[in-house]
């Protein structure tokens, strides 16, 4: 299982403290002290699980040209109008994405295109699922162009989350569904497309990042 290079730090901690309990505990023969073993085991895996990077169907078929596809994993907040002072100027359809801490954090571009715009701004630390974090918690927010079509999406950290990951930068080219980054401990993404998109899930579905078409252009090319 391939593990993003932002968990390798926190499987090391609770690794080494596992191969600690065991050499102490076997060497003196406490009990007390191997049990601590299963607690540093547990966090082990609970860390790998939460760092994961599976392949996702973007990674090897390209998704089609009108195709807006989930940033990440998780249960969709909200899908079609967008919450009042939440999107950007303009006129914008919403679909936000709540991921969960079981969730897979890697987060991938919904839209191709060049990023035109990248910003970070600190914040809050609000639940994810409520309105106001959109605006008042941490989060990053980039703008993807290809032609005449725009994508806006964000990544927002929640209450657990204390550290968002951006690895691509104004001028970049994007593919639909690359990785950009993740979100540490629980957040929410948002994604904003023109009214010329036809949103294709709704409130409370499930969804794949890198994989579920969330929206799509009406008008093909």
């Amino acid at each position: 299982m391939r593990i993003d290079p932002a968990g390798w730090p926190f499987l090391a901690v609770p690794l080494g403290a596992t191969a600690a309990s065991v050499a102490v505990g076997r060497g003196a023969g406490i009990r007390w002290v191997r049990l601590l073993t299963w607690p540093s085991l547990a966090l082990s895996a609970y860390m790998a699980l939460f760092f994961r990077d599976p392949q996702r169907q973007a990674d090897s078929v390209a998704p089609a040209d009108d195709d807006v596809i989930s940033p990440a994993d998780g249960i969709v907040m909200v899908a079609g109008e967008p919450q009042p002072g939440v999107a950007p100027e303009g006129d914008w359809q919403q679909v936000s994405v709540f991921l969960s801490v079981v969730d897979v954090h890697v987060n991938r571009a919904p839209y191709r295109g060049r990023i035109t715009s990248s910003t970070y701004s600190p914040g809050s630390f609000l639940a994810a699922y409520r309105a106001e974090s959109a605006h008042r918690n941490e989060h990053s927010e980039l703008w993807v162009s290809d032609g005449d079509r725009t994508v806006v999406f964000r990544q927002i950290v929640g209450v657990l989350a204390r550290r968002i990951v951006t690895r691509v930068h104004t001028g970049d080219e994007l593919a639909t569904g690359e990785r950009i980054g993740l979100m540490k401990f629980g957040s929410r993404m948002d994604v904003f497309v023109p009214p010329e998109c036809t949103v294709l899930v709704s409130r409370g579905q499930r969804v794949r990042g890198g994989e579920t078409v969330i929206a799509r252009w009406s008008a093909p090319r």
